[in-house]
């Protein structure tokens, strides 16, 4: 039976004022599909891309943003074998998360344990995956390695200081205001730099008595490139994720050879985790490292759903720390 429902719907891509609350009525699940009616529902910088074309939604306008959230199974369609009706639930997974349900394969799911409460894991699935593989796969971070890591007070970034320290690494952070800085020490990070004040390739300098960094990862893209290359030592990588102050233009590889034959990489978490085998994999590692308490995932501010313009002006404007949720019943 149908279910009545509200979702937030980008009818042209724009500002934040094109996000728009309307009420749907959401089908029955198809044939190994299932539909979570959401507890909390996860804030990324990437649903700010889709908003505004930047990323093109694959099935174009209208559309309904979101890649993350949490909550309960509330209908399921057949072939599905594993999960149950009642089944507390997250997932990383295609766009429409910013509703109060949603129709999901059931293969991008995962069951959440008792010790990870709802908003910690509709904040944690597309950030903390994110910070699983920089870590683990887009670099191997252990008890060697210095890093760089941009935007360290954001969602993703006090994630990673927190997994970083968990491996031995000593992690330098750069965030926009000394309070960032203090939030990026206190989850995890060696060095906070604060970009307003101080040269970040200065400091990385001299923090590291000028060998510089095994790694560099960067999801703020033109403001801080090519700076960011000259903050690696020989054979360094670096690791783009994002452009939030814009894209990177006239990317020339051949800098990459006289800056110390650096390595340069553009990943993105939907292939890390485009299969089950690699969904399962990364999700356990996740699940293991929030449940141990070697990482704790900070939500630090809650919109509702219908708030959502709201939320995203708030993040575009820097003046959100660590994770951020949309509450449907909020």
């Amino acid at each position: 039976m149908p279910i009545p429902t509200e979702r937030i719907v980008i009818r042209q891509t724009g500002g934040p004022e094109e996000l728009r609350l309307e009420e749907a009525l959401l089908p029955d699940p198809g044939p190994g599909e299932v539909n979570v009616e959401h507890t909390a529902i996860g804030l990324n910088f990437i649903d700010v891309y889709f908003r505004t074309g930047l990323y093109p939604a694959p099935s174009g306008v209208p559309f309904t943003p979101g890649h993350e959230g949490a909550g309960v199974i509330v209908a399921m369609g057949g072939e599905v074998t594993d999960l149950s009706l009642g089944d507390r639930v997250a997932y990383l997974g295609p766009l429409g998360s910013y509703a109060r349900h949603r129709a999901i394969n059931a293969d991008r799911v995962i069951k959440l344990p008792d010790a990870i409460n709802d908003e910690t894991a509709a904040a944690m699935m597309l950030k903390g995956m994110t910070a699983r593989y920089l870590l683990r796969k887009s670099y191997v971070v252990d008890a060697s390695t210095v890093l760089l890591f941009h935007a360290a007070a954001g969602g993703v970034g006090l994630i990673a200081g927190q997994w970083a320290k968990h491996l031995g690494a000593t992690a330098i952070g750069t965030a926009g205001t000394d309070e960032k800085c203090a939030l990026a020490r206190a989850h995890g990070y060696t060095h906070a730099i604060n970009y307003e004040t101080q040269s970040f390739v200065e400091e990385v300098e001299r923090l590291t008595g000028g060998e510089k960094c095994h790694v560099v990862y960067d999801s703020i893209g033109q403001a801080t490139f090519p700076a960011s290359l000259d903050c690696l030592r020989t054979f360094g990588t670096f690791v783009s994720f994002g452009n939030a102050s814009g894209p990177i233009k006239d990317f020339d590889l051949a800098m990459l050879g006289p800056k110390g034959s650096l390595y340069a990489t553009r990943p993105t978490v939907f292939v890390h985790t485009g299969t089950r085998a690699l969904l399962e994999e990364t999700a356990n590692d996740l699940i293991d490292v929030v449940t141990s308490g070697a990482v704790k995932i900070p939500v630090a501010q809650r919109f509702s759903l219908a708030d959502a313009a709201q939320a995203h002006r708030a993040l575009e404007s820097r003046s959100t720390t660590g994770a951020t949720v949309l509450l449907p019943n909020g």
